[in-house]
């Protein structure tokens, strides 16, 4: 991080070298007399730190003229490759212009549109160096790219004409981040298995289907305003293969942990700028076959994003900035490696991250690419918002910067933090900074960090230092004051299961011993359709998420207890029939989306779709004043109860409908006493029991004391 440094953010982002490119020639070329290499010169990295140009990067096509830029510092020799095919092997080169800035350059006095291109960089050799001019690279700025599949993805850029009809479609993004109802999720899981009854399977195209089983109309019916895809920027979806001592010559270890050789969940960017092919109506895994070769899955990408907001679905990015792909040709490794990537002093990529790089984001021409990023998506593709993979590892000003220019596109842009990673824990540090971050807290806290030993609330157990204390403080959206880390509740993303370790499903599974780790279950359909106890304990962790104020999210399939059993394919894998906990790999059944396991579990499916519309129809069980909330004295430390009393609320107009009524709502974890509760004066009627949740209007009316069954709860409007 560059904190210390007393320049303002803009100042930082716009010095510009004064440094001639004569002393760049003799600063990396001379013989230094040290025991230190020369790429870990205290003023090479100066130097390097202080490159700057507000040029415009990439391919920019103008009026009868394209301009191709690359930035490259310490490239001795740059040739741009011009190609009419996607699968041409050679092309014509032409010798790009350096500036002083580190800048190449090369311009034609004509439109390229639908031409592919790379480069070739010629660069210093030495320790760890990766100029490799025999490697024709993608320009990190890609906005389409072709890629042949396998594992080294060479790539080519597709020269695109970007103009698309929106149709007056802009950004959905609520005023407050505490009415988001996130579903998360991955554009292939969505629709590609048969059940989905979608024509264009596992595509953005299939996305944008209506009246179907699954997809679009699944996530209508449900009721979530907001969808978090997981990563679709271009990636890396082929990894080493399988047991094949041919990759150590590439200086590789042997891949020996997975036999899919497969990367589905797409944590691995490539591209930046550019939509994932994979996802195209074109979209292959045939190995040797090319993905994007005529760039349809950038206006397919836009075609979803606008089907989703025309349904009031807001649209979320889970995107990778603090590494890049690990395998393939990724262009910043060969373009310049010292200059993008934390390195020890041995010249060995720093994997503070654990996947084999970190990106060094505070270097001013990588911050300028990721903030470009950003806002490019933004204004191309008109997504809502993001979420930042271990954004700890960004620096500071790079999240700063990142924050002031989407807010100028966007003044309610959606920021999330992923707040941890390379070490780091700092949910308070984004809060400070006005991000949002996934609060692992209520989630270690109600369902429990591991289905072993790590119980939470639900199951009348306290996970690691959580007391009842901190249980009424995930309610009131784990703010400063409360003991959390928030300085406001709508920077608390409530969720209770992502895509990461297994599902809350199988984590349930797990802990009450119906499933055991390790061990192929003995009959799969009885392992899907939840038991009794295990019904019970999902509602009452609903019921806590679903009223505990701040944004909530909830995980694919999460809705319907899924089941992520190891699906039998052609790959040697194995641990197939048992209970996956870490399915990044598997881009078959294992993760895909089963509809007829949400038929089988429809009365789950009920009570989430019952609560997400409690919480639109209710604003007070999102976002109201802590002195709104009033916890009731209870005698067992998992008896929760509260009253969020409206009377007290400096009410909006938003709420003036719903002021005249208290709400109170009733948390039973511990799994053997009921919670018994004298009602305050006045006629309560049940908006949820045990057994459902009202999607219309309240059912029964209760008044005295109530009796709240073991592992079940209740809410009730007076």
């Amino acid at each position: 991080m560059n904190d210390h440094r007393n320049l303002n953010l803009m100042n930082k982002l716009k010095f510009h070298s004064n440094l001639s490119s004569i002393f760049f020639f003799v600063l990396f070329l001379m013989v230094i007399p040290t025991s230190r290499p020369l790429f870990a010169q205290p003023k090479v990295q100066q130097f390097l730190d202080s490159l700057y140009s507000e040029k415009e990067l990439g391919c920019i096509l103008g009026w009868e003229k394209t301009m191709f830029r690359l930035f490259a510092p310490r490239a001795t020799k740059v040739m741009l490759v011009l190609f009419n095919k996607h699968d041409e092997e050679a092309g014509k080169e032409f010798l790009m212009v350096k500036d002083e800035q580190g800048v190449w350059e090369y311009f034609f006095p004509e439109i390229l549109t639908g031409k592919f291109y790379g480069y070739r960089v010629f660069g210093p050799e030495g320790p760890g160096e990766m100029f490799n001019p025999n490697i024709i690279l993608a320009d990190p700025y890609s906005k389409a790219v072709a890629t042949k599949t396998n594992w080294h993805q060479p790539a080519k850029t597709l020269i695109i004409n970007s103009e698309y009809d929106w149709e007056g479609d802009t950004f959905i993004t609520p005023d407050t981040y505490s009415k988001l109802i996130i579903y998360e999720s991955h554009i292939r899981d969505l629709t590609a298995h048969a059940s989905s009854g979608v024509s264009w399977k596992g595509t953005y195209k299939g996305l944008t289907e209506d009246g179907k089983t699954g997809g679009l109309n699944y996530l209508k019916n449900l009721g979530v305003n907001a969808i978090e895809l997981l990563p679709t920027q271009k990636f890396g979806n082929i990894e080493l293969p399988y047991k094949d001592t041919s990759v150590i010559k590439y200086g590789y270890p042997v891949n020996t942990w997975n036999p899919y050789g497969r990367n589905h969940w797409g944590y691995m960017t490539s591209y930046f700028f550019a939509p994932e092919t994979y996802y195209g109506t074109d979209g292959t895994i045939e190995r040797e076959l090319y993905n994007g070769a005529d760039g349809r899955a950038v206006n397919e990408f836009k075609d979803m994003v606008k089907s989703f907001h025309k349904n009031g679905i807001a649209v979320i990015m889970d995107v990778v900035y603090n590494h890049v792909s690990n395998y393939d040709f990724n262009p910043f490794k060969f373009i310049d490696k010292y200059y993008y990537f934390h390195t020890d002093i041995n010249g060995n990529f720093v994997t503070g991250s654990g996947c084999g790089n970190d990106f060094k984001t505070d270097r001013l021409m990588a911050r300028r690419l990721i903030v470009e990023s950003v806002t490019y998506w933004m204004k191309e593709y008109h997504v809502d918002g993001f979420r930042f993979d271990l954004a700890t590892m960004l620096d500071w000003e790079t999240c700063k910067l990142i924050t002031q220019e989407a807010k100028k596109i966007n003044p309610n842009v959606i920021l999330i933090a992923e707040a941890w990673g390379g070490g780091k824990y700092d949910l308070a540090g984004f809060s400070m900074i006005g991000w949002a971050a996934w609060n692992d807290l209520i989630r270690n806290g109600v369902k429990g960090q591991n289905p072993r030993d790590g119980h939470g609330f639900i199951f009348g157990k306290f996970q690691g230092n959580n007391s009842k204390k901190s249980f009424m403080s995930f309610v009131t959206g784990s703010l400063l004051l409360d003991g959390g880390p928030f300085t406001q509740k709508e920077h608390s993303i409530n969720y209770l299961e992502s895509h990461d370790d297994n599902t809350m499903g199988d984590f349930i599974r797990f802990a009450l011993h119906d499933a055991k780790e390790n061990e192929k279950l003995p009959n799969a359909e009885t392992n899907v359709k939840l038991t009794p106890k295990q019904l019970a304990l999902h509602k009452l962790a609903a019921l806590y998420l679903f009223t505990s104020q701040g944004p909530i999210m909830i995980h694919e399939g999460q809705e319907y207890g899924r089941s992520k059993l190891i699906a039998p394919t052609s790959s040697p894998d194995t641990r197939v029939g048992m209970l996956d906990h870490n399915s990044y790999d598997k881009d078959n059944e294992t993760n895909y989306l089963n509809y007829e396991h949400a038929e089988l579990n429809k009365e789950l499916v009920a009570y989430y779709k019952g609560l997400i519309h409690l919480r639109k129809t209710y604003p007070q069980l999102s976002n109201v004043p802590n002195e709104s909330i009033e916890f009731l004295p209870t005698k067992n430390d998992f008896h929760i109860a509260f009253l969020i009393d409206t009377k007290k609320e400096h009410s909006t107009k938003e709420n003036v409908k719903s002021s005249k009524s208290g709400i109170m709502v009733l948390l039973n974890g511990n799994q053997k006493k009921p919670l018994e509760m004298k009602l305050p004066k006045g006629s309560w009627q049940v908006l949820a029991n045990p057994d459902k949740v009202t999607q219309d209007k309240p059912f029964g009316k209760v008044s005295g004391t109530v009796s709240v069954p073991p592992t079940s709860g209740m809410m009730l409007m007076r």
